[in-house]
C-alpha cells in the first residue's frame, strides 16, 4: 500500500516535471519572439507587435501559475497593469508594468532549470524503481529514493512560485485598484437608485397628494360660492373637502414612510421590524440579539436600509411565495449589522424577475454591504445581509 501511493506521487511529480520541461521548450522558443518584438519595436515598425507579445507572455506565466497552485494547493494572484487604449497606451503599459521584467525573469530561469530538473528527476526515478522495488515492495520498508523525485518537483514549484509571485506594494496596488471599480460601480448603482427613488417621490405626489389637493381646493372654492344661496349643498361640499384633505394626508404619511420611516425613529429598528411582521399578513417570527436598546443603535442610513431589505422581503414573501410563515433574524457581531429572511415558499426569487432584489441589492451596495440570495424551485427562500457600520 504504502510502495503504491509513492509511486502515485511520484508519477504526478514526473508529469508537473514533464510539463515544466516542456515548458521551458516554449521558452526558448519565445525568447526569440522577445528579441524579435525588441530590435522591431526599436526600429519602430514592430511596435504594433508589443502588446500581443506582452499578453502571450503573460498567459504563459499564468499556465505556470496554474500548474504551480495543482502541485501545492496555493494560488499564486495575477496582478497586471490592463493594455487597454490606443497603440500608445498599450505598448507604454506593457513596457512600464513591472509584471512584466517579473514574467521575463522567471522566462530566463525557467529556461535553465526547467529542463535540468526534469533530467535530474529521470535517473533518480529509473535508481528508485530498482531500490525501493526492493526495499519498499518487497521488504515493506519505507522508501527511500522515489520520494526525491516529488521533492525535486517541489523545488520546481518553490522557485517558480517566489519568481512569478506579485510583490506586496503591487498586490496592494491591486487591491486598491480593484476597490476602487467596485466602489465606482456601487455608486453608480446608488446613484440610479437615488434617481428611481426621487422620481417615484415625485410621481406619488403628483398623482396622489396633488390631485387630492387641487381637488379640495375646488370643493372649498364652490362651498363658498353656494353657502349663502344653498347652505346644505355647501355643508356637503365641505365634507368632501375634509374627506380628500385627510387622504391626502395619509398618503403624505404613505410618502414619508417611503423616505425615511418614522416608525424607525419612535421604535428602533427592532420595534419597526415587528412592526412590519405584524401587517406582513404572514405568521413572521422575529429575533434580535445584540440590535435592541438605544445604546446600541446602527447609524440612521444603516437602520432604514435593513427597515427596508426587510419590508421588502416580507412583501415578495406575500406576494409570490406562496408561504404561510416567515422569520427574521436581527443581530450585530463586529460592527457589522446582519439580516436574514426566510420563507417557506415555492422559492425561485430572481432579481431579473421584479421583485425588488435588485432594488434591495442597489440600496445594500450604497452602504459597502452584501447581499446573497439562496432561492431554490421549491424554496425555502433566504435572502441574506450584512451592513457594515460603526456602533
Amino acid at each position: 500500500m504504502a510502495m503504491r501511493e509513492t509511486l502515485r506521487r511520484t508519477e504526478r511529480a514526473l508529469e508537473q516535471l514533464g510539463v515544466a520541461a516542456l515548458l521551458s521548450l516554449a521558452s526558448y522558443l519565445f525568447i526569440g519572439v522577445v528579441l524579435l518584438t525588441l530590435v522591431t519595436t526599436l526600429i519602430v515598425v514592430g511596435a504594433g507587435v508589443m502588446p500581443e507579445t506582452v499578453l502571450m507572455l503573460r498567459r504563459m506565466a499564468g499556465f505556470k501559475r496554474r500548474r504551480v497552485a495543482l502541485w501545492t494547493g496555493k494560488e499564486i494572484p495575477e496582478v497586471y497593469v490592463p493594455l487597454t487604449g490606443t497603440l500608445t497606451q498599450r505598448v507604454r503599459a506593457g513596457v512600464t508594468d513591472p509584471a512584466t521584467y517579473r514574467d521575463l525573469r522567471w522566462l530566463a530561469a525557467h529556461f535553465i532549470y526547467g529542463w535540468l530538473l526534469f533530467y535530474v528527476a529521470l535517473p533518480v526515478f529509473i535508481v528508485g524503481m530498482l531500490v525501493d522495488g526492493v526495499w519498499c515492495g518487497l521488504l515493506g520498508r519505507r522508501a527511500v529514493v522515489l520520494p526525491l523525485v516529488a521533492r525535486i518537483a517541489d523545488l520546481e514549484a518553490l522557485w517558480s512560485g517566489a519568481l512569478l509571485k506579485a510583490s506586496p506594494e503591487a498586490e496592494r496596488s491591486a487591491r486598491l485598484t480593484e476597490r476602487v471599480e467596485e466602489l465606482t460601480v456601487t455608486r453608480a448603482g446608488a446613484v440610479a437608485a437615488h434617481g428611481a427613488e426621487l422620481r417615484r417621490i415625485e410621481r406619488d405626489l403628483h398623482d396622489g397628494t396633488q390631485a387630492r389637493l387641487v381637488s379640495m381646493s375646488m370643493r372649498v372654492g364652490l362651498a363658498r360660492r353656494a353657502f349663502d344661496k344653498d347652505p346644505e349643498a355647501a355643508r356637503k361640499l365641505l365634507a368632501d373637502a375634509q374627506d380628500q384633505a385627510e387622504e391626502a394626508l395619509t398618503e403624505l404619511r404613505h410618502v414619508v414612510r417611503g423616505i425615511h420611516p418614522p416608525i424607525l425613529t419612535d421604535r428602533g429598528l427592532v420595534g419597526a421590524v415587528r412592526a412590519l411582521a405584524a401587517s406582513s399578513g404572514l405568521d413572521v417570527a422575529v429575533r434580535a440579539e445584540g440590535v435592541e436598546g438605544d445604546a446600541v443603535r446602527a447609524p440612521a442610513a444603516v437602520e432604514a436600509a435593513a427597515y427596508f431589505v426587510v419590508a421588502e422581503a416580507l412583501t415578495n414573501a406575500a406576494k409570490h411565495s406562496g408561504a404561510e410563515k416567515a422569520s427574521v433574524e436581527l443581530s450585530r457581531a463586529g460592527g457589522v449589522l446582519r439580516i436574514s429572511v426566510r420563507d417557506e415558499g415555492r422559492g425561485g426569487a430572481d432579481d431579473a424577475g421584479g421583485s425588488g432584489l435588485l432594488g434591495v441589492r442597489r440600496r445594500v451596495a450604497a452602504l459597502d454591504g452584501t447581499v446573497e440570495v439562496a432561492s431554490p424551485v421549491g424554496g425555502p427562500t433566504v435572502i441574506e445581509v450584512e451592513l457594515p457600520c460603526a456602533w
